[in-house]
């Protein structure tokens, strides 16, 4: 099953390169763009470059490195796996090399990072754009259609030869520009900046009097784009197959699931906050922000750098009952179907733990867009009383929870009198979730008995291998 993350563990371990794994392509310098590359390399100065490759292209980072290195003269270090996801810039790993700067390959997600100068070569996927024009005139046969044409990074070099065999027919179709990172300033009325993709929208209804065309395969991208403008219909070609659909996907039905992870939140009394990038710009902001959320929604919260979550990392919070994962737009989207906690997006979770958000329709896939200042960020209202509070009933469990909020944070003392009002003898299970937690399991685990177990001298243990260690016997032959 195809997650939001690159490969797991298992899967790294499974994984063989060889000759036969490497991807056949007759214009390897075109397909990997090295003129662009080593240009972006030369007109920086930099010495040090880090090289970032999905599994799927990693067979030829060997090759891309020293073509690049013959280039530039620069030192290459290939990034063989992400810390998160890999649609990603990895900073933390190019960091951890001393590289002055990144050459992402492959699919991206395009968040902005502040860390490191990026360069995407996303890699000239083939289109055959007769094949697929001649698909959008099948599924638009009306040519006043009102049309925003999407594609996947890999066939964006394509765009412009297929805008040009469908602009003369079809006057109302406009193809959205591939942009690398936020452009400065606030998108001008009528424009839509979103996934990294800039389209105007000159029609009275904006996006709802529109379709939608998408020219890539299902993935992750694509449930990004049918959720956030979920009032589109959608329709979508496959390169690879040649074909062309309306999307099916029960859009409705994706969004019930979403909203019942939603009715999970407001239940929980522990939230684990995962994180899933170090490297796009505002992730900071954002775990203060879900912090100071769910102290005043009266929850309390752990946060969790695991690298790529799993059912089996996360198995070991059985204290949470929730996890909420703070990722690139592509990479929140997680199916939590196999995992023994829920996972649900900071959007999802501001709608469980704010009073004052609304279920308008529209759905945020973008961490950033809830932060202090931006387009979609609605104030805490002002704490209530208890008494006051309007009682809320679960629709899950149907026990009546606590709906009002708590007071904001009072100011932290200094480090060395945070602790001096405590007493030594209380509970430690009265100020960590996790202690109280334990605390009710009948089986905590190893225990320890410091000054019962006694004290035996070192020995001398066997000599030499597993196979045939030297105090064994031989047999004669």
């Amino acid at each position: 099953m195809a997650t939001a993350f690159s490969s797991d563990g298992e899967a790294a371990l499974r994984r063989e390169l060889g000759p036969a794994a490497a991807a056949p392509r007759g214009d390897f310098d075109g397909f990997y763009e090295m003129g662009r590359a080593a240009a972006f390399v030369r007109g920086g100065g930099f010495r040090k470059v880090a090289l970032q490759f999905p599994d799927e292209l990693l067979a030829d980072a060997a090759a891309v490195a020293a073509r690049m290195e013959a280039a530039t003269g620069a030192a290459m270090y290939v990034l063989g796996d992400t810390t998160y996801g890999s649609c990603c810039v990895d900073g933390v790993a190019a960091e951890h090399a001393g590289a002055e700067a990144v050459l992402h390959y492959g699919p991206a997600c395009l968040s902005p990072s502040g860390k490191l100068p990026v360069l995407h070569i996303f890699g000239r996927q083939p289109l055959d754009t007769g094949r697929c024009a001649a698909a959008f005139r099948e599924l638009y046969p009306d040519r006043r259609s009102r049309v925003v044409v999407l594609s996947d990074v890999g066939y964006a070099h394509a765009m412009g030869e297929l805008e040009q065999q469908l602009c003369p027919e079809y006057p109302h179709v406009v193809f959205s520009r591939v942009v690398c990172g936020d452009p400065p300033g606030p998108a001008p009325p009528g424009e839509v900046r979103q996934f990294g993709r800039q389209f105007p929208v000159e029609t009275l209804g904006g996006l709802q009097d529109c379709a939608m065309f998408y020219v890539g395969a299902e993935g992750l991208a694509l449930t990004s784009f049918m959720l956030t403008w979920n009032c589109c219909p959608f329709s979508s070609f496959d390169p690879a197959t040649g074909c062309g659909r309306r999307e099916t996907l029960n859009v409705n039905r994706a969004l019930m699931r979403r909203l019942y992870l939603v009715e999970r939140a407001r239940d929980a009394r522990v939230v684990g906050i995962l994180v899933g990038t170090l490297g796009v710009v505002g992730y900071l902001a954002v775990l203060q922000h879900l912090r100071e959320l769910l102290h005043r929604a009266g929850k309390r919260s752990y946060t969790l750098a695991v690298g790529k979550p799993n059912p089996a990392k996360l198995a070991n919070f059985l204290e949470v009952d929730i996890f909420v994962l703070v990722a690139c737009a592509q990479n929140s989207l997680l199916d939590s179907s196999d995992f023994y906690r829920p996972i649900v997006t900071p959007y999802e979770l501001e709608l469980a733990c704010n009073p004052a958000r609304e279920w308008t329709g529209n759905y945020l896939t973008d961490f950033r867009d809830l932060l202090p200042g931006a387009c979609a960020h609605i104030e805490l209202p002002p704490a209530v009383p208890a008494a006051e509070a309007i009682p809320d009933i679960s629709l899950i469990t149907g026990e009546m929870r606590a709906a009002h909020l708590c007071d904001p944070p009072a100011p932290q003392l200094p480090p060395s009198t945070a602790l001096a009002c405590r007493d030594q003898t209380r509970a430690l299970a009265e100020i960590s979730p996790a202690a109280s937690f334990l605390e009710s399991r009948s089986w905590r685990g190893l225990e320890q008995q410091l000054g019962q177990t006694p004290i035996s001298k070192a020995v001398q243990g066997r000599r030499g291998i597993a196979i045939a260690y030297e105090d064994e016997g031989r047999e004669q032959p």
